[in-house]
């Protein structure tokens, strides 16, 4: 009976499956794997994928950003690897060149401007009032009142290299800020470059209206003997340097006058303290 035993443990089961598929049923044999599965000569598989065999060289020279040093790359990026915006860059320099070259020729052109303009500054014409006369004074007529006054005034242009063109020059008096003659047209002048010319206009004659507060002024300060009044001067210049002339300039003069002025008196009258004039352009 021990030898039957014995032959029934030896005898195996045709339908048993091998150990190694009991329970990895899906799992194939490992020499069918080797047999489905064969293994490519190293090769065949560099012909298949042929941009791998590049050699390194070749790989560098098709990216060549990649071949600057780290140094370098920090210094013209020196934040992007935080994901933020650099500062600052370095400088180009033909626009800075460009940049300085433009900052001195402003700055050279500036000076000469300058020196320019003082050499050339045109300094305001001088009016001076030398003499006073009057010829006639009706006061009794309000609303209207004449009066005929002749002036000697010197025009002077102090300028050493610059001349003056007065065009369009009219004058008139004033008495409590108020015309008391019709405005007067003087003649175009030209001055050379310290020129003085002298002009005596006859201003009035004509009845001019003015008010009845201007009227009984006028005859307090006669019976007073002073009158106050202002010689004004009304035009345009221009100034003129070598063959350059200037566009026109508006000008106006003011003379404030003290007349010694009493009533009846006609002819030269005198002129009490020094006759100031104000030249605005």
């Amino acid at each position: 009976m021990e030898g039957e035993i014995m032959h029934i443990e030896r005898q195996e089961d045709p339908n048993q499956q091998p150990h190694s598929q009991r329970h990895f049923p899906n799992k194939m044999p490992q020499q069918q794997q080797h047999r489905q599965y064969p293994e490519m000569p190293q090769q065949q598989q560099r012909h298949q994928y042929p941009e791998m065999e590049q050699p390194r060289q070749q790989q560098r020279h098709q990216y060549p950003e990649m071949e600057q040093p780290r140094q370098q790359q920090r210094h013209q990026y020196p934040m992007e690897h935080k994901g933020m915006v650099p500062r600052y860059r370095v400088p180009n320099a033909p626009k800075r060149e460009h940049c300085i070259c433009i900052t001195i020729f402003f700055l050279v052109l500036g000076i000469i401007i300058l020196i320019l303009w003082l050499a050339y500054h045109p300094s305001k014409p001088h009016i001076t009032v030398t003499s006073a006369a009057i010829y006639s004074l009706n006061a009794t007529s309000p609303p209207d009142m004449s009066i005929s006054m002749q002036f000697t005034i010197f025009i002077r242009n102090p300028n050493k290299r610059v001349s003056i063109y007065f065009d369009r020059l009219s004058t008139f008096v004033s008495y409590r800020n108020h015309p008391i003659t019709p405005h007067h047209m003087l003649p175009s002048l030209y001055l050379e470059k310290h020129e003085t010319v002298s002009v005596s206009p006859v201003l009035g004659g004509v009845p001019v209206p003015v008010s009845v507060d201007v009227l009984n002024g006028l005859v307090l300060d006669e019976n007073y003997g002073v009158v106050g009044v202002k010689l004004i001067f009304q035009g345009r210049l221009r100034w003129k340097t070598g063959e350059i002339k200037s566009a026109h300039y508006n000008m106006y003069a003011k003379c404030d006058l003290l007349l010694g002025l009493k009533k009846g008196l006609v002819g030269q009258i005198p002129l009490i303290g020094a006759p100031v004039c104000d030249v605005d352009t």
